[in-house]
């Protein structure tokens, strides 16, 4: 009989089982840096961050230029929108020669290097012809080419410089000429000091250390030796302190770095003075697009070299920030084209573009800033100025052209469909076809990064 009173049989309980062990929960930050890195590491983030980074870079400019230049216009009794206008139709071509640029072969930009090499050295030939030649600003540097329009060759000569150089030293290396220093020097080294040249004849010492950074960085991505990178360093650190302490004007610039009142020791410091009242009266977020007060006629060249001042009154330091981000993202996607590429011509073309946006970015940030002396140079694709922009706009594309030139971006582009677009045949059934869309692709074996 069962034990049990109302005789049915005893219930069996069930013996509870130990729980699993939870797996341990991930720390957010490895977690977010895990995802970082892999979309660091994507074939096309150099793609897109050039591409964005430029296009963004760009449009902001467009606005500050607008906000920074109506109350000189207005000053030099001109409409309002006259810069901006101007420098929307100086965009407006260099999207086009983006564009060229970034669909052109390799080949072809190799064989545009001595035409566009040779047109700039005529164009600054002609500059110091009387007549011919304009002077602003004490530079002579420009040349009149109808209306309110005018050129400025030397920013050409930049463009010239990098893709020449970059096909000289290519060639050299195909041929294993680069082991050898006079090979790595010559003819290099004598044209860049030739464009440097006739670029001082005109007095613009702020565009010449933009194309001595270029020159130092094709020498050091060609490989050369710290002797030879010291002596030539020595030679252009020499000939620039004479030409310094021979000019009233650049020691003038020299003694302005960190001043704090604009009459520091019996020298004007005006614009560097006003650039920090600028930066330090907009505070974290700015006084509001078009509130600046710096530009009401306290700020020289407002529009131009110093339109990071104003960005930084009226846009705070957010707005500064934001900028300094987006050029820091240029120069990295810059770098890993360069490094990552097989080409030496596409290597050194990379690596002379980076050096020398970056380079003339931070001269034109650090003297704003107080820290380097006034050079003179615009903040590329920022400030106003055509004959700035053209050029750096093509080396973009340049950039562009490189970055969706890598095996691995090609395959990732290849792979990319769009989201809607025609709709493929019906199967045998007589079911209509799916849309051509990018899920059908997902059983498709690819290399990981890969969208």
């Amino acid at each position: 009989m069962s034990n049990s009173r109302t005789g049915r049989p005893p219930v069996q309980r069930l013996t509870r089982r130990p729980p699993l062990p939870r797996p341990p929960r991930e720390n957010p930050v490895r977690r977010l840096h895990t995802r970082a890195r892999k979309a660091w590491d994507r074939p096309l983030t150099a793609y897109y961050l050039i591409l964005g980074g430029s296009l963004l870079i760009t449009v902001l400019g467009l606005v500050m230029v607008y906000s920074a230049s109506q109350i000189t216009a207005l000053q030099k009794s001109l409409p309002g929108t006259f810069f901006f206008r101007k420098q929307f139709l100086a965009a407006a071509i260099g999207t086009v020669l983006l564009l060229l640029a970034s669909r052109m072969p390799v080949k072809l930009h190799r064989a545009l290097a001595y035409p566009i090499l040779a047109g700039c050295v005529f164009l600054m030939a002609l500059v110091q012809v009387p007549g011919i030649g304009q002077s602003i600003n004490g530079n002579q540097n420009w040349i009149a080419i109808g209306g309110s329009f005018q050129i400025q060759p030397s920013e050409f000569g930049k463009l010239a410089l990098v893709l020449w150089g970059a096909d000289l030293l290519a060639r050299k290396e195909d041929k294993r000429l680069l082991t050898q220093w006079k090979h790595m020097l010559v003819p290099l080294v004598p044209v860049a000091f030739m464009l440097l040249g006739l670029i001082m004849l005109g007095g613009d010492m702020g565009t010449a250390i933009i194309l001595t950074a270029i020159l130092f960085g094709l020498l050091w991505l060609a490989g050369a030796p710290t002797r030879m990178f010291v002596g030539v360093l020595s030679i252009a650190g020499l000939i620039g302190f004479v030409l310094i302490r021979t000019s009233e004007n650049r020691m003038a610039r020299l003694a302005c770095i960190g001043a704090t009142e604009p009459r520091s020791g019996g020298i004007d410091c005006w614009q560097a003075v006003h650039g920090i009242y600028a930066l330090a009266s907009g505070g974290i977020f700015g006084s509001g697009l078009g509130a600046s007060v710096e530009k009401w006629g306290q700020l020289p060249e407002a529009h131009t070299d110093f339109i990071f001042a104003v960005t930084g009154e009226e846009l705070g330091l957010a707005g500064t920030l934001s900028v300094l981000a987006l050029f820091a993202a240029l120069g990295y996607a810059g770098i890993r084209v360069a490094g990552r590429t097989e080409d030496p011509f596409v290597r050194y073309a990379a690596g002379g573009v980076t050096t020398w946006i970056t380079a003339q970015a931070v001269i034109n940030i650090g003297a704003v800033l107080g820290l380097l002396p006034i050079a003179g140079v615009p903040l590329p694709l920022f400030s106003y100025g055509g004959s700035a922009l053209l050029p750096t706009m093509f080396a973009i594309g340049l950039l562009i052209a490189f970055a969706r030139d890598e095996p691995a971006a090609r395959a990732a582009l290849a792979m990319r469909q769009p989201r809607f677009g025609r709709k493929r045949g019906g199967g045998p059934s007589g079911r209509p076809g799916r849309w051509n869309t990018m899920r059908r692709r997902a059983s498709v074996a690819r290399t990981s990064g890969e969208r």
